[in-house]
């Protein structure tokens, strides 16, 4: 039974951020029913979709609609990713919902916002984190800016927040029994996940020039290199005493690589080093250093990652449906969260949904005949 067991959260199908808020929350124990907009028999072996019950309504329908206003005022929260006003032209925006609802927790998750000048234009994760320096940032010196996947819009700056921002409503309404809406914006959450390198600026160690800086490829000890396998391992001994022992375990001479962080000499040192690790494979450098407080490890792929030991003693990765995929994060010791289920085909959980929600028999028929649910 997970920290969130017996809150009822409506997801409205999407994509991107949107499906992975609803997974982490029905990891940690909610009931999270998406509402998509036609059935299949197709499982999509997808990742987000697990734990989640899904009930196919036609919206376009009067009576489609109207069942799921019904469903919003058994609901804790809702939240959809449609562009701004879409939801109000389907006639489930907040107004309309927290009509049915006044406790209501209402999420709304955008690239650009609710509001500003580029809210009606599309976007994905890529622009969404362009506009907010976080794709400046990143990528070598001298070359181009680099794609962290979605990663920082989609899923940190974008899904987190939105989850953030559903849970901290729910505890205010807790208190209040008031809904409100939730505006999470990829630009403002990847903005916000900027905040380090704000105050770096400020104290003058951090440039704008990219791959220069202490975190972003320009020290010799905080980056990653090949070895003589053609793979690569990390590296991150940035104090002192962590770097001194990867001096000692690297073999490095004190006298060449002492000077630590002066940073005109960091092009020197990682040419050095570039020679010095690809004199051993991957394994032989793990021997040497992986566990120590050297502050390194492999770089694995995603397929190699649920091997490493580390990780197998974690668990952190499960099997679902014969699919090797992260398990729920974070750990709770006394609710801890589970995925119940795998990934199910859309519209799949229709009827019984609408049962367990207070819809008799001739209730659904009814809307069967009616071309409510699709």
């Amino acid at each position: 039974m997970g920290p969130l067991t017996g809150f009822k959260i409506i997801e409205l199908a999407g994509i991107g951020p949107g499906p992975f808020c609803g997974m982490l929350l029905a990891d940690m124990g909610a009931e999270v029913i998406v509402i998509e907009r036609a059935s299949s028999e197709h499982v999509m072996p997808d990742v987000t979709r697990r734990g989640k019950k899904s009930i196919a309504l036609n919206l376009k329908s009067k009576k489609g609609l109207e069942t799921l206003l019904n469903l919003v005022e058994g609901a804790d929260a809702v939240f959809e990713g449609f562009r701004p006003g879409v939801a109000e032209r389907l006639g489930v925006g907040p107004e309309d919902c927290q009509k049915r609802n006044p406790k209501l927790v209402y999420g709304r998750m955008t690239g650009w916002g609710q509001t500003g000048p580029l809210s009606q234009a599309a976007g994905h994760d890529i622009n969404y984190i362009a506009l907010t320096g976080a794709l400046y940032a990143t990528g070598r010196k001298h070359e181009k800016p680099v794609p962290p996947l979605n990663l920082v819009g989609d899923y940190g700056g974008g899904a987190m927040f939105l989850a953030v921002g559903l849970l901290a409503g729910l505890l205010e309404a807790q208190k209040t029994g008031k809904g409100q809406v939730i505006d999470a914006a990829m630009t403002d959450g990847s903005a916000l996940l900027m905040s380090m390198f704000n105050s770096f600026h400020a104290m003058g160690i951090w440039s704008t020039q990219r791959g220069s800086n202490l975190l972003d490829s320009g020290a010799h000890f905080y980056d990653t290199y090949e070895t003589q396998d053609g793979k690569y391992v990390s590296l991150g001994s940035i104090e002192p005493q962590f770097y001194s022992l990867l001096i000692e375990k690297a073999n490095l001479d004190p006298s060449v690589f002492g000077d630590q962080h002066n940073s005109a000499r960091w092009p020197e040192y990682k040419e050095k080093l570039e020679v010095i690790f690809k004199t051993k494979t991957q394994a032989e450098w793990c021997e040497l250093m992986e566990g120590s407080d050297v502050c390194f490890a492999p770089v694995l792929d995603f397929l190699e990652a649920p091997q490493h030991p580390h990780n197998v003693a974690r668990n952190t990765y499960i099997e679902i449906d014969g699919m090797t995929q992260p398990a729920p994060a974070p750990r709770f010791s006394r609710t801890p969260s589970e995925v119940s289920h795998g990934s199910k085909a859309a519209g799949v959980d229709t009827e019984s949904v609408l049962n367990e929600w207070g819809f008799s028999a001739d209730k659904i028929q009814a809307l069967k005949n009616a071309g409510a649910l699709s």
